[in-house]
């Protein structure tokens, strides 16, 4: 299916709904800008920069069908789900669609934006591809299918006898297919984090596992040292040995990626004596810009039979602060003695690295990484693939063919701390340095709220807007930092037609301005950017920005009275 014929299908869905009476808030254009310093440095002759897919990309997964990659990302609460991406050369990346498109799929209603779709494996099979996942608090875990990676992605095969999270699949060359996932051990477990691997025969005919059902590994690579969060396993094979690896350690500073091999499937699997072949945690604290939370690796071999592996990393400020969430990551993978070695003990992940002898010499899509400036002027019928929604939308908010080259957003009475789908389109932050802006046309009614947000989830958020106030303009900074919503700035405008917001962000400092047709001056400079990071605000993903509207709270108020 092509971009355009999903577009329309979304849209279609959408408008399949009642319309609200509220009038819309039009949005001229929308600008993203990134200027980080580890960035600026120029690439030498055939390298490529590190994170390739900057911003929220975690949990990558890869695999390859002929010349091509695909890789998949955990997507959690937001909508449309598990994004898909499409390489020539493993470095420069092309979202081609989503596996979940379709609000019959899943609902993500009443969760936290870090439940919802965790961790997808995918996997090319005989002209098929998989994509294996976990529905956290939604529904289990589940497989989809596709003969076109772009999609359409078939309705969800749901495995209701597996627990735990984070299933993959291995198709062995004997015809056999195995499903692995993440689960509790047998028995009680020993302590707090102590997980199993476990594995069982499956059937692609009837879409589940059947079978004895066998633990791989219990607790780690070496359990004497009570090793946590056994994760995200992965089998392939070579040269006669199945390998098995698995993130461990857990997703944040002490995260790693270990390896073990076995001459049979089933095992036993041997750990590699030089575990971890990934990790960040032997390295000073206070070094120059650290990439810390390395692991969570998926290795694939690449046409030209170099092996590479994507892995998800975090870029902190501030010694634990990262708004930009878990990227993804590459690094070549380098075979010793029979063992696949990522990074060696004690190396610090490299900015910029020799690329794929394979890899183009130009980039014609939209960027990835490095400083670029993104520029959405809304005149095209279907939104960019950069935008999401905070979970899936029941009603029609969101329009681009009413008003040409303006995005229309219908305001809703839910605002950014609701459980349900808030009228708020997300782009993730990219860059610790970066501006983002928008112009709108004010709103015509009183009752409305508009401007633009930066969003980590329901409990941390900001919001800069503007409402009418008699005849001038109120613009308002409003802030969640988990004890609920305040204002924290205030200013009165003349009555204006229209208006542009700004939010600057420079590592812990976020600023708020906006433009009165007067040039740029700042409501708020300075604010605490660091209840954005995921280590303030909890959870996995990182942070957005976009548009935003809603109903003001006393109207909410009154229409429930």
């Amino acid at each position: 299916m092509t971009r355009m014929k999903a577009g329309m299908l979304l849209l279609c869905w959408m408008f399949a709904a009642p319309v609200l009476a509220q009038q819309p808030v039009l949005f001229d254009w929308f600008e993203y800008s990134g200027k980080d310093a580890v960035f600026e440095t120029p690439l030498p002759e055939g390298s490529y920069r590190n994170p390739v897919l900057a911003g929220f990309h975690p949990d990558p997964s890869i695999a390859r069908a002929g010349d091509r990659y695909y890789l998949v990302n955990s997507s959690f609460a937001f909508f449309p789900g598990i994004p898909v991406f499409e390489s020539t050369d493993l470095v420069h990346w092309r979202q081609i669609g989503n596996v979940i498109d379709r609000p019959s799929q899943l609902d993500f209603d009443g969760l936290g934006m870090s439940r919802g779709v965790f961790a997808p494996a995918i996997e090319y099979h005989d002209g098929i591809f998989y994509v294996v996942n976990t529905a956290v608090d939604s529904g289990g875990n589940f497989i989809a299918t596709a003969t076109d990676p772009a999609g359409p992605w078939s309705d969800l095969h749901w495995l209701p006898t597996i627990g735990g999270i984070d299933p993959s699949l291995f198709f062995d060359d004997d015809g056999r297919t195995y499903l692995l996932n993440n689960d509790a051990p047998v028995g009680k477990p020993r302590y707090d984090g102590h997980r199993a691997i476990w594995m069982q025969e499956f059937d692609l005919a009837k879409m589940q596992p059947f079978g004895p059902r066998k633990v791989l590994i219990d607790g780690g690579v070496d359990p004497s040292k009570n090793p946590i969060w056994i994760e995200g396993p992965h089998i392939f094979k070579r040269d006669g040995w199945y390998y098995l690896h698995c993130a461990e350690g857990g997703t944040g500073p002490q995260h790693s990626q270990v390896i073990l091999r076995s001459r049979t499937v089933w095992g036993p699997y041997t750990p590699y004596e030089n575990n971890p072949i990934l990790t960040q945690r032997d390295l000073p604290a206070d070094r120059a810009h650290p990439i810390t939370n390395a692991g969570h690796a998926d290795l694939v071999e690449a046409a030209d039979g170099s092996w590479w592996a994507t892995f998800l990393a975090s870029r902190n400020y501030g010694g634990v602060h990262y708004n930009t969430g878990r990227e993804t990551f590459l690094l070549p993978v380098e075979w010793k003695d029979g063992w696949p070695m990522i990074l060696e003990p004690g190396r610090e992940i490299a900015y910029a690295a020799p690329g794929p002898s394979f890899m183009s010499r130009t980039d014609t899509q939209a960027p990835s990484t490095g400083n670029f400036i993104w520029r959405d002027e809304f005149d095209k019928p279907v939104l960019d693939r950069a935008w999401t929604y905070v979970r899936v939308p029941k009603q029609p908010w969101a329009d681009l063919t009413g008003h040409a080259g303006q995005l229309a957003i219908r305001p809703l009475v839910e605002g950014l701390d609701t459980l349900r789908n808030p009228a708020f389109l997300a782009r993730r932050q990219q860059h610790t340095r970066f501006e983002a802006s928008t112009a709108l046309r004010m709103p015509v009614e009183a009752g409305t709220e508009a401007g633009i947000a930066a969003f980590q989830n329901e409990t941390h958020w900001y919001f800069l807007g503007a409402r009418r106030k008699g005849k001038g303009i109120e613009l308002f900074l409003e802030k969640n930092g988990g004890e609920g919503r305040r204002i924290v700035a205030a200013s009165t405008l003349p009555g204006l037609e229209s208006l542009k917001l700004k939010i600057a962000g420079d590592g812990a400092e976020y600023s708020f301005g906006f433009d009165a047709g007067q040039g740029w001056q700042w409501l708020k400079q300075g604010e605490d950017g660091t209840l954005l990071s995921t280590d303030v605000a909890g959870g996995f993903i990182g942070a957005v920005i976009g548009p935003h509207a809603r109903i003001a709270q006393e109207e909410r108020q009154g229409a429930s009275e």
